[in-house]
């Protein structure tokens, strides 16, 4: 390879957008037996990328209680690795974004919930991070869904892109630092193509820039593939004029009734790959720490990104290269292409925006995660128990005045909490392990509940202070996993009406079932009220008996159930 000559600065200062989600949930408390005030203290960012966190003993001296490192599988490497920014106390973290000419799918989802969920994280633990996720609205795809709707290519993008953030919204995924998109960015492409070109890594066929993969002996390491094993087609064009098959292009010529941008190789357009290299040197440098995306980007784009990449400039290093797993239907990867996709919309029409996140981080990330309405059901009862159980300590809370509320707490609360944030910040530590962290919430939601209905529970000593506790403690862990929603209470009220309309029945027609039931009841029917029980439980309806009446709340459907049980 040719002496390289020269490699960009970002076009921005380092500076990430504020985040008010990191003051809010860096809050974790460990409580000593007798006290329950208690310190947490970070320091973040030094060489060795630790957290140590300290409580303050009941005689007021600080020990610490434990050092965290975050790990992370890094696809380069292919193993798991302790995460050391480059710069201490700051992070740079590129991920692809969508090719904006439709409505994103589940498939799409699980990407940007992974890395929200890491974005939120290292936020949560300090960092100053700068997060940029690219629009692709330049691509072969656009241009021919613009032709099939009869629409301005990039006016389609841009429409696309909207709705893209508003299902973003919907499953409270954060605003990246930046979000470029390829049409704004065409002096920068047009610029890296040249440098690549002066470098002798590229060459030039009647108005087409074609990167030769000969000039870089490293391509494949990412992918672990070799060069006669790449098949021609996959995101690579078929094309005999090129040198090597596995050529892939940088800038394409012109075609009559496509966008076009000048360039000194004559009017065209960017090949796919070399957008994102373009804008994450724009924005973030050459080098920088971590650089993600699904599974599906190892190869060709993530592969065809280093090469361009380290072709441009030599000192070219992205530390950490991180890929989620594939969301399946029936056990094969949801894709546009094959046609077994549900859209976002199409899944939140019927469950809860949270339900579908909970869903997604319910599977270790770099896991394969199979779409199934059992799984999605799993998940929105799963919800509703938690906010239910939430809500309900807000409102006993609210029916006391906290300056009468005492300064400490039980040693099994404390304990409960300690244990819990243990498990929360060892698992989400080890490699984003998300599951790990969901189950531990078992236990502090169960103490909830026994404070909250049991006659002993609700006998104990400190049980508000209990609460109040328990209550603030998973709330910051929803923070972090992005599930805490405006209120607890609208939370539920969407979750039932949600319920309702998978069971095709109103507020009303429950309501009136109810009744029905309890005149059955008093006539001593009981066969009808079991009936109607069961004909309620089998579509997600669960009636729920207490001494003030007959309530209702959302449940996983007792068919799906019985579905279950009976297949081999």
């Amino acid at each position: 390879m040719t002496t390289l000559l020269k490699c960009y600065k970002p076009l921005l200062p380092f500076q990430s957008r504020k985040m008010h989600i990191a003051a809010a949930v860096n809050s974790f408390r460990y409580y000593s037996r007798s006290r329950l005030r208690a310190k947490c203290l970070s320091t973040i960012g030094n060489s060795k990328s630790t957290v140590d966190i300290k409580v303050v003993n009941g005689e007021g001296t600080e020990t610490e209680l434990r050092k965290k490192q975050l790990w992370l599988h890094n696809t380069m490497s292919k193993q798991k690795e302790l995460f050391i920014p480059k710069v201490p106390g700051k992070v740079g973290m590129y991920v692809c974004g969508v090719t904006a000419y439709d409505l994103i799918h589940i498939g799409h989802a699980r990407v940007y919930v992974s890395f929200d969920v890491l974005y939120r994280y290292l936020n949560y633990l300090g960092y100053e991070v700068k997060y940029v996720r690219n629009f692709t609205d330049v691509d072969d795809k656009i241009i021919a869904r613009a032709n099939e709707l009869g629409e301005d290519p990039i006016k389609l993008s841009r429409r696309f892109c909207e709705e893209f953030h508003q299902d973003m919204t919907y499953l409270h995924c954060l605003p990246p630092s930046v979000e470029p998109r390829v049409s704004d960015h065409m002096p920068q492409i047009i610029d890296m193509i040249q440098q690549i070109l002066d470098n002798g890594c590229a060459y030039r066929i009647n108005g087409d820039v074609y990167f030769s993969v000969d000039k870089f002996p490293e391509y494949g390491t990412l992918s672990g593939r070799k060069l006669e094993d790449n098949r021609v087609g996959e995101r690579v064009a078929v094309d005999t004029r090129k040198k090597h098959p596995a050529d892939f292009a940088l800038w394409k010529t012109a075609k009559a009734g496509e966008p076009f941008w000048e360039s000194p190789w004559g009017p065209g357009r960017p090949g796919w790959h070399i957008e994102c290299s373009a804008m994450s040197a724009a924005y973030l440098g050459y080098t920088f720490d971590i650089h993600g995306g699904g599974m599906d980007l190892v190869f060709p784009h993530h592969e065809n990104e280093i090469a361009q990449s380290c072709a441009a400039c030599r000192e070219s290093n992205i530390t950490y290269w991180i890929h989620n797993g594939f969301v399946n239907i029936d056990s094969q990867k949801m894709s546009k292409s094959l046609g077994n996709f549900f859209t976002i919309r199409q899944v939140i029409d019927l469950y809860h925006p949270l339900a579908l996140r909970l869903f997604l981080i319910g599977t270790h990330y770099r896991s394969p995660i199979n779409y199934t309405i059992v799984q999605i059901e799993s998940a929105s009862d799963r919800l509703f128990y938690i906010y239910q159980a939430l809500y309900d300590c807000q409102i006993l809370s609210t029916q006391h005045d906290e300056a009468s509320l005492k300064d400490s707490i039980p040693a099994e609360t404390a304990n409960c909490i300690n244990k819990f944030q243990d498990e929360v910040l060892s698992s989400i530590s080890d490699d984003l392990h998300t599951p790990v962290a969901l189950a531990a919430m078992s236990d502090p939601l169960k103490l909830i509940n026994d404070l909250l209905h049991t006659r002993k529970g609700k006998k104990q000593a400190l049980r508000i202070e209990s609460i109040a506790a328990l209550e603030n403690t998973i709330r910051n862990v929803l923070a972090i996993l992005g599930l805490v929603p405006a209120s607890y209470a609208e939370a539920l009220h969407e979750l039932r009406e949600k319920a309702l309309k998978r069971a095709k029945l109103t507020d009303d027609q429950v309501h009136q079932k109810i009744v029905e039931r309890d005149t059955a009841r008093k006539n001593k029917d009981y066969d009808r009220s079991d009936v109607i029980r069961k004909d309620l439980a089998a579509v997600g309806i669960a009636l729920m008996d207490s001494p003030e009446g007959t309530t209702w709340r959302p449940a996983f459907p007792l068919a799906l159930e019985e579905e279950q049980v009976t297949v081999p």
